[in-house]
């Protein structure tokens, strides 16, 4: 048995509540751990084989998936680090994407972004700007913030730059949005 904690990867945890769903099944199935963090579950000791099928099964029940390719687990942890970014700004968007991802992960930003294209099948600025937009149509809905302040909350350079982006993937203005129903929101682990 080796002396390192065994550690699952697990797709399609994007907050905190989904933390605590995989902590609640990994507490039904009495498997020991000693953190979860998105994406992550760092195990106490070695699982039997069998055990974390039935884990997996409930997991996916869930709409959680394992990751076993180590491609799969850095573009996880890029969207992972996408998500936090986007939803706690005011730690990250003074800098540009490319700084922000290649600091992280310690590799050049082209070859981050062609090993995320090929993963997910769309390129990785796409998928920050449909996270952007997303956390702008929350933002919208609580109605806290006018358009002006979510634009540079989000990192935008200007509030017609976000509106105009904003239109363009909503088929709304900011404000048309923020007068229609909530159902237009989608979940995270949905973009």
């Amino acid at each position: 048995m080796s002396d390192q904690a065994p550690v699952l990867f697990i797709k399609n945890m994007v907050c905190q509540r989904c933390t605590m769903a995989v902590e609640k099944v990994l507490q039904d199935h009495g498997i020991p751990y000693q953190e979860v963090s998105l994406g992550i579950v760092l195990l106490s000791e070695e699982v039997e084989d069998s055990e974390l099928k039935l884990f997996f099964a409930d997991l996916e029940k869930l709409g959680f998936e394992q990751i076993l390719s180590a491609d799969k687990r850095l573009v996880e942890s890029m969207r992972n680090l996408i998500i936090q970014k986007i939803r706690q700004p005011e730690a990250s968007l003074s800098k540009t994407w490319s700084v922000i991802m290649s600091e992280a992960f310690h590799r050049d930003y082209s070859g981050l972004s062609k090993l995320f294209s090929s993963v997910e099948g769309m390129t990785l600025e796409h998928y920050i700007v449909l996270q952007k937009i997303e956390r702008a149509k929350e933002l919208l809905l609580y109605d806290e913030h006018n358009v002006s302040e979510i634009a540079d909350l989000l990192g935008y350079s200007s509030g017609q730059i976000f509106a105009t982006q904003f239109k363009n993937h909503t088929g709304f203005t900011p404000t048309a949005f923020r007068k229609q129903h909530p159902r237009l929101r989608r979940g995270l682990d949905e973009v």
